[in-house]
């Protein structure tokens, strides 16, 4: 299996992308490196591949076990090299679950089971940064 997708440049320093989803997206840089910033950082988007990988993963695994929360969100933060070529040699994905009698245990395996069994984006990761996973349960 393989994905190919086509972006394009639209001008200035903004540039189109597809998925083969058949969505698209916008990606631009900010004012001082010469964008407008009407778009995504690409650098930030891989962050948000992240989230949406293993958040998938965690969701579908959640619906599996027969458990539900009342909001679920990711925060990741990403810390780059200070030389180029910049990349992020460490992240840290953090996993807030919302609810009033969370079942933590569950939760926490269709947490594990992404992190350490399920989610691509998460491997490519480990592949060049340290990649840490915390996992916070609010009650309402």
């Amino acid at each position: 299996m393989a994905h190919k997708i086509t972006t394009q440049w639209k001008g200035n320093m903004q540039f189109e992308s597809d998925n083969p989803s058949g969505h698209t997206l916008l990606m631009d840089t900010s004012p001082e490196n010469g964008g407008n910033n009407e778009g995504l950082g690409p650098k930030a988007m891989m962050l948000s591949s992240l989230a949406g990988c293993s958040g998938l993963d965690v969701v579908s695994i959640m619906n599996k076990m027969k458990v539900s929360v009342d909001e679920f969100k990711m925060e990741v933060a990403g810390e780059l090299t200070d030389e180029h070529p910049k990349y992020y040699h460490t992240v840290t994905l953090d996993y807030h679950f919302y609810g009033t009698d969370l079942e933590e245990k569950k939760i926490q395996k269709a947490v594990d089971l992404s992190v350490e069994k399920y989610c691509g984006v998460m491997e490519m990761f480990r592949r060049f940064a340290k990649v840490q996973t915390n996992t916070y349960f609010h009650s309402s």
